[in-house]
């Protein structure tokens, strides 16, 4: 099946329902990559004619969602075409438009058998229920139709399967096949003439004249039907060519199972509440059906765009594991230029009550100097505030963490922080060099100990937690005074 145009037209059309699934995501990256790639077009519409599922609260986390990781379209919301609207809600006359014009081409047909009476007619034939609507409505007379209108009965409209075998090419999985006969009639209006979403997405597709179709290989059952649907259009000047489809891998979770929208790791905004940033989501949803190359993991969307192949997606399942991702997200975490990490690092503070809403020049400082200490130390950015807590809590509400001080603080502990004590009060200039090398000489030299025993009771007493940044650097940063304070504090 060839297109008539040679200019690539992608989209992703998502149903506002829930909070965004990162399955969802993925399968939106995988088209915007595409359409970038190939300097096309991406279409963003949104599919919300199920008034009891869509909300305007999920259509507006979906568009924050989108903005957050820095997913732009060319057609859309906000952003407006020549197609629109692209909300499905508001493109209820195109709809009834075409329905009429597939009706009266016989492309349509009125059905008036009800579900009991499908599944007598396969138990009476001797055939499996479960094979569904049995197409006995197509022939139906005039005079037929009338006796079930005067019963009462509203119609479906089913569209005519053709009587050829359905095959096509699947840009990720290859020739695919259903055979004549294998999928019934489906419904495309209901009785009350709201319109189904076998109906809608292909007459959207059509009139904004996408070229492909990539979306979830849980989508795949429906395809034959979409595709006898565009036959129809074809024949009644709708449009001029089929798009090409693929089939993109489902994401699974935890054993392996789909990962539904009810499990909390597919909540895009877990996510950002613990502290991903948007290189590091996308570039591990990338990874969920592609890669780069073989020995590479680590990329930026701009090298996505420019090496996207949409043959080379992987068709079996991926499987979202956290701690590939948080690994992943580290490594971007790494990348960000310094200010950069300072300002995404902030707002994680403000909401762990360690920054206020509009920190002082002092605050600032202080956390631009302690930065570089956890930037390399950090997969999330919400850990920065339980490395950095120490630095911006007053004396008077500082304490060591329970199970810290339990591993550290001990009996044992009393000498290491009388010699540590006696050491850094003996320190001239209070630099990182000095303190280290004024702790090693007491601890290390003086007490005989080994790194780990020496320094825990310092690092505790003084950040109050056994993982901190670097203890010397972290010294420095508190000052002579605060540090001294605190360990004195620890020793009594």
């Amino acid at each position: 099946m060839t297109t008539a145009k040679a200019e690539v037209r992608a989209r992703f059309s998502p149903s506002p329902t829930g909070t965004p699934h990162v399955g969802l995501i993925r399968t939106v990256l995988f088209n915007w990559a595409f359409a970038r790639h190939h300097g096309g077009t991406l279409v963003f519409r949104i599919e919300d004619t199920d008034a009891s599922r869509d909300s305007e609260e999920s259509y507006h986390a979906l568009l924050d969602g989108l903005r957050w990781l820095n997913i732009d379209w060319d057609e859309g919301p906000e952003v407006g075409g020549p197609d629109g609207p692209y909300r499905q809600s508001e493109r209820g006359d195109i709809y009834a438009d075409i329905t009429r014009r597939l009706l009266e081409a016989g492309e349509l047909y009125e059905s008036f058998s009800s579900n009991e009476e499908v599944e007598a007619r396969r138990k009476a034939a001797g055939q499996d229920p479960k094979l569904g609507y049995d197409n006995a409505d197509r022939e139906l007379t005039d005079e037929q139709k009338a006796a079930f209108l005067a019963e009462g009965r509203e119609p479906v409209l089913r569209l005519r399967m053709p009587a050829h075998d359905i095959a096509f090419d699947d840009v990720v999985r290859g020739e695919i096949v259903f055979k004549v006969g294998s999928v019934p009639d489906p419904v495309l209006v209901r009785a009350n003439g709201a319109p189904l979403y076998t109906l809608t997405n292909p007459v959207d597709d059509a009139l904004m004249r996408i070229t492909h179709v990539l979306r979830g290989e849980d989508l795949l059952p429906s395809t034959p039907r979409q595709i006898a649907l565009y036959e129809a259009l074809q024949r009644i000047g709708v449009t001029t060519f089929t798009p090409r489809f693929g089939h993109l891998p489902l994401v699974r979770g935890d054993g392996n199972k789909k990962l539904s929208k009810r499990d909390p790791q597919s909540n895009l905004f877990n996510y950002r509440e613990r502290g991903f940033v948007p290189e590091g989501m996308l570039n591990y949803l990338a990874l969920l059906g592609w890669s780069i190359a073989e020995d590479r993991d680590i990329f930026t969307m701009d090298e996505m765009i420019a090496a996207f192949d949409i043959s080379k997606v992987n068709a079996n399942s991926a499987r979202f594991d956290v701690k590939k991702a948080e690994s992943i997200n580290g490594e971007h975490i790494r990348r960000l230029a310094p200010e950069v990490f300072v300002e995404r690092v902030i707002p994680y503070l403000v909401s762990a009550k360690i920054l206020a809403e509009n920190p002082s020049s002092t605050d600032l400082d202080a956390l631009r100097a302690i930065s570089p200490l956890v930037q390399e130390r950090v997969t999330v950015l919400s850990e920065v505030a339980t490395m950095v807590r120490f630095l911006f809590t007053p004396e008077e509400e500082f304490t060591p963490e329970p199970e810290s001080a339990a591993k550290a603080l001990g009996a044992d502990a009393a000498p290491v922080l009388d010699a540590s004590i006696a050491a850094l009060e003996g320190v001239g200039t209070w630099t990182t060099t000095a303190i280290e090398e004024a702790l090693k000489a007491a601890l290390i030299d003086g007490l005989g100990l080994k790194p780990r025993k020496a320094f825990a009771p310092v690092r505790v007493a003084a950040t109050g937690r056994t993982v901190s940044p670097p203890l010397y650097e972290s010294l420095e940063l508190l000052g002579r005074e605060r540090s001294l304070s605190r360990l004195r504090a620890a020793r009594a």
